[in-house]
C-alpha cells in the first residue's frame, strides 16, 4: 500500500467514522457483559423507554430492522422480564411494548457505562472540542438524512412509522 493509499485510510471521513464507532462499540461491549444484554437489545429498551407504547412494527421501522428480528429480541427481553406485550387498544391484530420497571433500573445501569465510556473515548479532548464534534456530526447525520430519495426504503419507513405513532417523529 503506497503512502497515499494509507493516508486516505486514516483520514478518510468514512473509515475513520466506522472504526471509531466500532472501537467505542468494542469498549461499550466489554463494559455491560455482565448486564447479559446484547447492544440489539439495549437500543430496543432505549428507544421503548422514549417511546413507551410504541406498536412492534413501528419500533422495527425507527430501529431499521425487519419485524421478525425484533420479534425476536422482544422474545429475549420478555423472557428477561424487561418488557411486557400488550393489547394495542386500537388494532386487535397489533401488541403494543412496555418496560417493566426491572428494565428502567437496567437502562439506569447502561445509561452509566455510556457515559464512562463516552468519557474514556474523549480522553484530553477539551468541554468545547467534544461539544463541537458533538455539533459537527449532527450536522453530517442531518446533511446524509436529506439525500435520501423520495422513494427511498427509509422514507418509506419513516413515513410509516409516523403514520403508526401520531406524527410526532
Amino acid at each position: 500500500m503506497s503512502n497515499d493509499d494509507d493516508a486516505y485510510l486514516t483520514r478518510s471521513l468514512g473509515f475513520l467514522l466506522g472504526d471509531v464507532s466500532r472501537l467505542v462499540r468494542m469498549r461499550f461491549d466489554q463494559r455491560a457483559r455482565d448486564l447479559d444484554l446484547t447492544r440489539a437489545q439495549w437500543r430496543v429498551l432505549a428507544q421503548l423507554r422514549r417511546r413507551e407504547g410504541i406498536n412492534q412494527r413501528a419500533l422495527a421501522d425507527i430501529l431499521d430492522i425487519e419485524n421478525i428480528t425484533l420479534t425476536r429480541h422482544v422474545d429475549r427481553l420478555e423472557l428477561k422480564g424487561l418488557v411486557e406485550r400488550r393489547p394495542d387498544p386500537n388494532d386487535r391484530r397489533a401488541r403494543t411494548l412496555h418496560l417493566k420497571d426491572k428494565a428502567k433500573s437496567v437502562l439506569g445501569e447502561l445509561r452509566t457505562l455510556s457515559e464512562q465510556t463516552r468519557e474514556e473515548a474523549l480522553t484530553g479532548i477539551s468541554q468545547e472540542e467534544s461539544e463541537q464534534l458533538i455539533d459537527t456530526l449532527l450536522r453530517i447525520k442531518e446533511n446524509m438524512s436529506n439525500l435520501e430519495t423520495p422513494n427511498s426504503k427509509a422514507v418509506e419507513r419513516r413515513q410509516r412509522s409516523r403514520a403508526m405513532v401520531g406524527g410526532d417523529q
